[in-house]
């Protein structure tokens, strides 16, 4: 593997005759107003400074950008950096420098991970809030889906691949015992090759619970810890996915069911259609248009909950304090107002969200029932004639009460016509209070003010942003299987969509050439 000192600098009469080929107004060349080199420690601190040296950790981003510009794989990036004299010029190295191999980007994305990429993204956010570029006024949220990587098997093919990735892992444990489970799966192939299909998955589930019976145990023996700890963490995951699979198993109408073996985070979600794999959010700044977080969920994750972690994620980063938040239909909903919004612990910012639309009621609705909450008795629901229930229970969802009126109070009643739908019924009322109730109407009645139309009418600004995201840089599809792994894509995408947001910003504005010298400096910018 090639070392830092491997790669030969661009000497500066090379970078003349590169900039004599490489046009001024070249999106490679307008980068200089971005300070690569204030990534530098955040890189490196991933590094522990055992055994060889590493490459320039600087000059790999860079080459993880192009990719990402360019919607390249590793070894077309560095085909075309081997003759692309506009990528050898943003690299800073020579014509003559030699270049890593291809696997290289992978050992680079394994040392960094997403986390430490998290924090290269916040620095550039940073260095355009010091540009005076990133307001606090107003952040647009909105996701997209990413289509995992994955061929959906059958039930029994996912059972019984379970089963042997969790013998893999169990091989240096216990190998003899290991033999002797894939004796008897082996048995079991053969021998239900003629049965029915639900004969053949209850037969592999059966052995499956058995083999977990004895391994649930390995974990905690004495020889356990003497083995690797990245025997030990697959050993773990294994016994984890073998639970959730058959505890899908059990739940057929659970709705995060495990989907593969080979990417055990996809799941299946519904966005305008159903997909398996991941759902990419984030919040995007209304007045510079950057994308100021990102964050990765499975395909049926919370996506309206997922407003308060990008909100919280930004400030903690940058220590700002967000005004408002615009979102789609995924924010209507209670609690997500409420932690928003009212919540003495959330950012108590104000929220532009489009209210659900709902025929207009026919008969009383829930807020022309008053309720009335004591410290020592039970809740009571007074109607609008003067009639009061304390019969109670939680609705289905647990996001509200359900009060119920008696057919004597209902019965005689002059409102029965205006408060019942069916008025012949001989029963009386049902009225369902919900916890959330002071949000939505709060929300409801913002959606009628001029403000909100103001604001909504930014919105499709996220919506074009995505479609950047998804059309220019491949975003649509998974590179890579795992969250972790999906969620370094989703992040490596956005920076190089506010690098190229960056560009556009600043296109007018006079700053310093790029400076010649070594790789370590060659792009700098403002400080």
């Amino acid at each position: 593997m090639l070392s830092a000192t491997s790669l030969i600098p661009l000497p500066p009469d090379e970078r003349q005759r590169y900039e004599d080929l490489v046009p001024p107004d070249h999106f490679l060349r307008q980068l200089h107003v971005v300070d690569f080199e204030a990534f530098r420690p955040l890189l490196e601190a991933a590094y522990t400074g055992f055994g060889r040296p590493p490459l320039d950790c600087v000059f790999m981003l860079k080459l993880e950008l192009l990719a990402r510009q360019y919607k390249l794989s590793d070894r077309e990036v560095l085909a075309a950096a081997r003759f692309n004299v506009a990528y050898r010029l943003f690299l800073g190295v020579s014509l003559t420098s030699p270049l890593p191999h291809p696997t290289g980007l992978t050992y680079f994305r394994q040392r960094l991970g997403p986390e430490c990429l998290q924090q290269v993204f916040d620095n550039l956010v940073g260095q355009a809030r010091q540009l005076g570029l990133v307001k606090d006024r107003l952040r647009l949220k909105d996701a997209t889906h990413i289509i995992a990587n994955l061929a959906v098997p059958s039930t029994l093919r996912l059972v019984a691949e379970t089963r042997d990735q969790l013998l893999a892992a169990l091989a240096p444990f216990a190998a003899a015992r290991v033999a002797e489970e894939r004796q008897r799966a082996e048995a079991i192939r053969t021998g239900t090759a003629d049965a029915k299909d639900e004969e053949r998955l209850l037969q592999r589930v059966t052995h499956l619970r058995a083999v977990l019976a004895w391994a649930d145990a390995v974990p905690t023996h004495p020889d356990c810890a003497q083995q690797d700890a990245q025997v030990q963490e697959r050993l773990r995951a294994a016994l984890a996915l073998a639970h959730k699979v058959l505890a899908d198993r059990d739940d057929p109408d659970a709705g995060d069911k495990v989907l593969s073996v080979h990417e055990p985070d996809a799941r299946c979600g519904k966005h305008g259609d159903f997909y398996d794999g991941y759902l990419f959010d984030i919040n995007m700044d209304a007045d510079s248009e950057l994308i100021t977080a990102v964050n990765v969920l499975p395909a049926n994750g919370d996506e309206g909950g997922d407003a308060l972690y990008l909100l919280q994620a930004e400030e903690q980063a940058h220590g700002n304090d967000v005004a408002a938040q615009s979102i789609d239909g995924a924010g209507y909903r209670g609690d997500v107002l409420r932690d928003l919004t009212t919540n003495p612990e959330g950012p108590q910012l104000e929220v532009f969200v489009p209210p659900t639309e709902r025929p207009a009621p026919t008969v009383f609705g829930p807020e022309r029932f008053s309720l009335t909450v004591l410290a020592d008795g039970p809740p009571t629901l007074t109607c609008p004639a003067g009639q009061t229930t304390t019969q109670h229970e939680r609705n289905t969802n647990d996001t509200g009460t359900k009060f119920r009126f008696g057919k004597k109070q209902c019965g005689g009643c002059a409102l029965r016509a205006e408060c019942l739908a069916n008025p012949e019924t001989k029963g009386g009322r049902t009225v369902i209070k919900n916890d959330y109730e002071p949000e939505y109407r709060a929300a409801q009645a913002q959606a009628r003010t001029p403000e909100y139309a103001r604001v909504r009418k930014e919105h499709p600004a996220i919506e074009r942003k995505l479609g950047e995201l998804v059309n220019r840089h491949g975003l649509r599809h998974a590179r890579y299987r795992g969250l972790r792994k999906v969620r370094w894509q989703g992040l490596v995408t956005a920076l190089v969509v506010n690098l190229k947001r960056l560009v556009r910003l600043l296109a007018n504005t006079v700053l310093p050439p790029p400076k010649a010298g070594t790789v370590r400096a060659a792009v700098v910018g403002l400080g």
